[in-house]
């Protein structure tokens, strides 16, 4: 007991050092000359007020559920859920600080070439990865060592799923609203290039790339991270001690392979850069499997059919990434037939990329259900949460190939409108598109990882109610089975119109600017790029609230209408359906995406600005809010739902026997 507990301390204080290392590395690196340095500024400044009114606007929020818990349930367990607040929006804001001043290092050394770029950008996202790794070991250790009780622990959890949720859905709506917006009046209507500095919201697009895909990703897996071994160990306490704290203890020394692995990342050549960093990864998870041997066989004496479940998520983690890099990656059939499919114009753009994201959910739901099914046979549905650990467990390298992304993307924005040379802008544009790839790889883990883990809380939750099967014949699981299914539709639905109210309000503000202010495609006067800023920050705030309600009211309503029956019901539909809209969203966002890139690169019919291009614009467009902000939601959603139901249990039985 005491060598897990150690080790998920010293490990994570070991992680938080490196991180801090990495951070002063980059410090040290130049910034370049004054324009880089003023534009770097706006996306800072930007960044870090928009978190500064997402955490004041939750903390209100927090508050009130904190006082709930502590009446509804226990202090202890309010407490707790504080302190995941507290460490998920941490995580958030040490990656997206080291990020936003990453940008402007990246481009300055993009002067020197490919590596020295590609070095900081990978080590700035590190960073994010690593911070937030090494908070969840410390809090998950630290919280058993004071409380000694997992069920209490929960609530850190819970915590950590509320932060996700909000960084999710409001970064997903600000970075979207601002491209969408930036997109449709620069490229579509004014022929300008992206990261033109004419574009009034060119900044307000930089500050959504780090808000979305830095602080968001980070919150997202920090929750994945922290709930799937809470799961876990709820599980595992069943079959004893030993098995209940082995969850923690290989998470952190896989955290150790994860290190070794974003180090052996070396980008060198334009054509192999996503090849590169997959080194890394294949580094991270054959060592992983080997320190997960040792562990189980000499330090924790565990079963081998323990190891072997392990080697399924780690199998899977690469597997995942394979599947969704040939899917979104430009140099295979699916993105260059949704690019020839734009010779014909918008509409069969957007039909091909629809198809293709439909399609695409085939591979990845089997791979889950092979995943499930192999790691079930080894160790039941303990099994299955080991194999959910599994795959948690490279969080900090998947993460540092995700936060990589914005970065890169920013410095090829600084690039642009600082006016560097077009040898800098070749290295940013090959680094950034890379960056698509990886990021849309990043979120096929995401949401595998989430439904693996929403399985392991539903399996928790059937346990603390005392549920052994769910009888689809009874018209209470049915009803909760259809409802759980009709969520991740109608929170989609919200987060789509949502991104397309405040990209309505970019395009007018776009348009008047161009309109009104004299001088401005001329390049003779200055965008207001703070005015857009704002527009996508209130309408971020403004829309957080009814997504927030939807996730943590939905399992207990149900609860008190229908019974916990279901609630699982609820939860099954739910985990089903998000997971298949979720891959089918982010496949197609990323297809798109690339399409788009791959025509520009190329030079592929037309190139820029030809009608091949604008239509690929368009479709471009509409997978925006599909692939950044409705898509790596729900994975939100689908564990908030878990972790709530699994939280409120005894309430819901209660109020259930009460009832009866």
């Amino acid at each position: 007991m005491q060598i897990a507990i150690l080790l998920g301390i010293i490990i994570g204080v070991l992680t938080l050092l490196f991180a801090g290392g990495l951070t002063m590395w980059v410090m040290k690196q130049p910034r370049g000359n004054k324009k880089m340095i003023e534009i770097a500024k706006a996306i800072q400044d930007g960044a870090i007020a928009y978190l500064y009114r997402q955490y004041k606007t939750l903390s209100i929020f927090v508050v009130i559920l904190a006082i709930i818990i502590g009446f509804c349930l226990s202090w202890s367990m309010a407490i707790t859920f504080v302190v995941g607040v507290l460490f998920s929006g941490l995580a958030g804001y040490i990656g997206m600080n080291v990020s936003v001043r990453a940008n402007i290092r990246t481009a300055q050394a993009a002067e020197n070439g490919l590596k020295s770029a590609g070095r900081i950008a990978i080590r700035s996202g590190a960073v994010t990865g690593l911070a937030l790794v090494g908070l969840g070991l410390i809090g998950i250790s630290v919280l058993y060592l004071i409380f000694g009780n997992f069920n209490v622990m929960l609530g850190f959890g819970f915590g950590a799923s509320l932060m996700s949720l909000f960084a999710r859905v409001g970064g997903g709506i600000y970075t979207k609203a601002a491209d969408v917006g930036a997109d449709i009046v620069g490229k579509v209507e004014a022929g300008i290039p992206e990261d033109d500095p004419r574009n009034p919201a060119v900044i307000a697009d930089n500050v959504g790339d780090n808000v979305g895909d830095c602080a968001g990703m980070a919150a997202d897996l920090f929750e994945s991270f922290v709930v799937t071994i809470l799961a876990a160990m709820i599980l595992g306490i069943t079959m004893g001690i030993e098995f209940a704290l082995l969850p923690l203890t290989i998470a952190a020394v896989t955290t150790i392979a994860s290190i070794i692995g974003i180090l052996c990342i070396n980008l060198t050549k334009e054509n192999r850069i996503v090849k590169q960093m997959y080194f890394g990864l294949f580094v991270a998870v054959g060592l992983g499997i080997v320190l997960t041997f040792l562990t189980t066989f000499f330090i924790t004496k565990s079963p081998m059919n323990v190891f072997w479940a392990y080697v399924v998520g780690a199998i899977a983690t690469v597997l995942i990434g394979i599947i969704t890099e040939y899917y979104t990656d430009g140099n295979y059939k699916p993105v260059k037939d949704i690019a020839e499919a734009s010779k014909t114009g918008a509409g069969t753009n957007v039909i091909r990329g629809l198809g293709l994201g439909f399609a695409s959910t085939a591979l990845p739901m089997l791979l889950v259900v092979v995943a499930i099914a192999v790691s079930y046979a080894l160790g039941g549905f303990y099994g299955i949460a080991i194999a959910s650990v599994a795959m948690l467990s490279f969080t900090s390298l998947i993460i540092t190939l995700d936060a990589y992304g914005p970065i890169t993307d920013n410095a090829g924005g600084i690039a642009e409108m600082s006016g560097m040379n077009e040898k800098v802008r070749k290295v940013t544009d090959a680094l950034d598109s890379a960056g698509n790839t990886t990021k849309a790889t990043t979120k096929g883990f995401a949401i595998a990882g989430a439904a693996l883990g929403a399985l392991v809380l539903f399996t928790a939750f059937a346990e603390a109610v005392g549920i052994t099967t769910i009888n689809l014949l009874n018209p209470a699981v049915t009803i909760g089975l259809f409802i759980g299914a009709l969520l991740p539709f109608v929170f989609s639905s919200f987060l789509m119109n949502a991104v397309g109210r405040a990209a309505m309000q970019i395009v007018e503000e776009v348009r008047r600017q161009f309109r009104e202010i004299k001088g401005i495609m001329s390049g003779k006067a200055k965008p207001d790029y703070a005015k857009c800023v704002d527009i996508s920050t209130k309408a971020a705030q403004r829309e957080l609230l009814i997504p927030g309600l939807i996730a943590v009211l939905s399992p207990i309503v149900v609860g008190f209408l229908f019974g916990v029956e279901a609630v699982g019901g609820l939860l099954a539909g739910s985990i089903a359906s998000g997971f298949l809209l979720a891959v089918m969203m982010c496949t197609a966002g990323g297809a798109w995406d690339n399409a788009k890139k791959t025509i520009e690169s190329k030079g592929l019919y037309g190139g820029k600005g030809s009608d091949v291009h604008k239509a690929a614009v368009v479709g471009d467009t509409v997978g925006d809010p599909f692939k950044d902000t409705a898509g790596p939601a729900l994975n939100s959603l689908i564990k908030v739902l878990s972790t709530v139901a699994l939280i409120f249990a005894s309430v819901i039985v209660t109020i259930t026997l009460g009832l009866l």
